[in-house]
């Protein structure tokens, strides 16, 4: 059996110490970086979350991201109370410089999540 291995998140940016800023206020994170700012890393203080990485690159976005990553405010929550906790996070959010998306109600497979953009236009959902 293979042993279990450390995962970070690694996030192309124009600026690192921005979004990990953002990220670091969305998730109760704390934040590091280097000297020049070419790179900004976001990480869980009790060390169970993964590590954000965010690296600047010369280009901009151009699609929409492959993978994103989802917030779990709502987790076991269902109807009005769920749509409650994710419109309140989501306020909070883009207080913060997120951009409010489409918010997907639930159906007989999924319950209700809010899709996001952090302050780069990396696409999240609050789930």
């Amino acid at each position: 059996m293979a042993s279990v291995r450390q995962v970070q998140v690694t996030f192309d940016c124009a600026e690192p110490q921005r979004v990990a800023r953002f990220w670091c206020e969305v998730l109760g994170y704390v934040q590091q970086h280097d000297e020049d700012a070419s790179w900004s890393a976001a990480s869980d203080p009790t060390g169970t979350g993964p590590r954000l990485f965010f690296q600047r690159v010369p280009e901009g976005k151009v699609g929409k991201n492959r993978v994103h990553l989802d917030v779990r405010v709502g987790t076991g929550l269902v109807g009005d109370e769920r749509l409650a906790v994710l419109a309140s996070e989501c306020a909070r959010l883009v207080a913060l410089g997120a951009v409010r998306g489409t918010l997907l109600l639930a159906d007989e497979e999924n319950e209700s999540c809010q899709v996001m953009q952090d302050v780069e236009g990396n696409e999240f959902c609050l789930d």
